[in-house]
This record gives structure tokens, sequence and C-alpha cells, in this order.
């Protein structure tokens, strides 16, 4: 067994995912080691892997620090070159681990890869969590290849290509370890949501590249730790989605985007009160309150170390999707003159 990659697998009261989905792991990761980083869980989780799975090695954290956290502490436990970061509720397949070590072992400067993100229910379509490899627009929003806000394309192998992207997903990300320490690891104020968004964008500050691969496949449940029908996952969302901008966009922009950024997401609120959502409207004011109280102590990256990159689309997403119903990466006017190179 080769110890240059550990498949880690983060959980919190999660057994039920790993009963469904860790022997596709097991079946399909033979040649590597796979690790569950537990956070602190008061199920059987760790039962049921040290019975069922013996091969499985186990990396107790003392608390649930949630995603950013609960990996940041078990991956300095765990001596490898390589990590991949996998989400309890994914589907592998076979082989899905060698095009994204041979990306990663083919180019110093490439730092993490993704696979091709499906979804585990309706199979003939891309997941909402990284999909095609993620990208950002003007004002930080997010989306991908494959899926833009909550619309998922087809599978028609459009995106079987290995590109350069913006961001990969930590629903299923191989990273070099050295990287991934040398950058900090995650901002675990974050606890989870954006956090490999924020990760991405720093390392691309320093250089490194961000890589997709539709030569590997897993498939990803999704909502695993917070449904999309929970008012914290929008908190989480739109005040991380926040500080990531924050942190990472040039001084001398970051203000006037902020403020565009407010007004959009004074629309989000709107929307979800006329919804009869009100629950959702009051975590996106929570989530701007929390960002204002954290403001003061968020590290800014520097005006140095901030670059223009091609994977960040000069348009709005907002815009492009609600005003002129583009809801199809393909069809973006710019979309792939900037993500292939």
């Amino acid at each position: 067994m080769s110890k240059d990659l550990a498949i880690v697998i983060l959980n919190w009261n999660g057994i039920n995912h790993l009963k469904t989905f860790l022997p596709s792991v097991i079946k399909n990761s033979t040649a590597h080691r796979v690790v569950l980083a537990d956070n602190a869980s008061t199920d059987e989780s760790i039962e049921y892997v040290t019975t069922h799975f013996p091969t499985v090695e186990i990396v107790e954290n003392q608390e649930n620090g949630g995603f950013a956290k609960g990996y940041n502490d078990a991956l300095k436990k765990i001596d490898a070159t390589y990590y991949c970061l996998l989400n309890s509720d994914v589907e592998v397949t076979p082989g899905w681990t060698n095009n994204p070590l041979k990306l990663l072992q083919s180019d110093a400067n490439i730092a993490v890869c993704q696979p091709k993100i499906m979804d585990y229910t309706n199979r003939n379509y891309f997941e909402y969590a990284g999909a095609g490899g993620g990208f950002i627009d003007q004002l930080g929003y997010p989306f991908c290849r494959g899926r833009i806000f909550n619309t998922l394309e087809v599978d028609k192998n459009q995106y079987d290509d290995t590109v350069e992207i913006f961001w990969a997903t930590g629903a299923c990300m191989f990273i070099k370890a050295d990287c991934f320490h040398k950058i900090g690891g995650f901002d675990a104020s974050y606890f989870a949501h954006m956090e490999e968004i924020d990760l991405c964008w720093r390392l691309k500050n320093e250089n490194y590249k961000i890589f997709y691969t539709g030569q590997s496949t897993v498939y990803h449940l999704g909502g695993g730790t917070l449904s999309s029908l929970s008012p914290k996952k929008t908190f989480l969302n739109f005040r991380n989605s926040l500080i990531t901008l924050y942190k990472n966009e040039h001084v001398s922009t970051v203000k006037r985007k902020v403020f565009w950024r407010m007004c959009l997401d004074a629309i989000a609120f709107l929307k979800f009160v006329l919804e009869g959502t009100p629950s959702h409207a009051i975590a996106i004011l929570k989530a701007h309150q929390s960002f204002y109280q954290l403001k003061r102590n968020i590290p800014h990256m520097g005006q140095n170390n901030i670059k223009t990159h091609d994977q960040i689309f000069q348009l709005s997403i907002i815009k492009e999707y609600f005003i002129k119903k583009i809801h199809y990466y393909s069809d973006l006017k710019n979309g792939k003159s900037a993500a292939v190179k």
C-alpha cells in the first residue's frame, strides 16, 4: 500500500453515510491509505469502521470544529505527499485516483485537482458542489461548469477535458500536502462552506494552479452536513462568501465590490421574504452582521499578493442568469476563453 496518498474522510455522526459510501472507497482505493478523521462523533461511527474496515486509520479530533478546523486538525497528524479530502457521502469509481494524481505529479505549480462530480441520486446530472470545476464572477459569486445557481446540466461528455479552474470542491479535493500546510490550511473561522474557494484563491495568489480532470468521476449525494433548506447553510454561504471576497480581493476595489454585494444580497433578502421563507431572509441579515463584526480581524492578503486571474469571469453571473436567462456555462460569452489554457 502506497503512503504517498492519504484519502481522508471527515466524519461527524455520519454512520449512515459510512455504511452506504465507505465500501466503494475501500473497494476502489486498495493502493492507498484511507483515513477517517472523526470530529468528536457521539454515534457509533468509529466502532462501525474499526469493526468492518480494520484497514482504515482513525484520527480523532477533540471537538466538532466543522469542515475547516476538522480537516486542519486531522491533517496535522497525517504524513503523506498528497491528500484527497473526501466527503463521507461520496461514491467513488474504479481508477478514480489515477488522473488526479498524474496531474499533481506532472507540474510543480499544480497544487489542487478535482474530478468530475456527478449527482448520486440523478446520476446523469452534474452535482451542485463542484460539478465540472469552479469559477467566480467579478463580485466573487461562485458557479461551475455544469452548474450555475440551481441549474444542473446533464452530462453529455461536454466536460470530459482537463482544464485549469479557479476553485475545486471540498467534496473531493486532491491537494499536495506541502501546499496545504504552506498556505495555512483552511480558514477555521468559516466552520463550513466556501472555505475551499478561499483556500484555492490564496493558493492562486501564490502562483499555484487549480485543475479539473473529467477523466475521473465520483458521485456526491450532497447535503450530508447541512441541507439546502437549512437557514444555517444560508447564513454560512452568504457570510463566508463576503469574507472570501474581502480577504482576497485587491484593496483598490474591495470596498466597491462589497458594496455591490450588499445591494445584491438585499435583493436576495427580499426574494426570500416574498417566497415565504423569512428564516432564510433573517439568515442573510445575520450573515452581514457577523461579517462586519469579523471584518476588523480578517487578515487581508495585502496589495502585493493580490493578482488578476484568468479564471475570474469579468461579468456578473447574477445578471447573466436572472436577466439574460443564461443558465448553462457554455453559453457564457467568455466561458471557454476564460477557462481553457
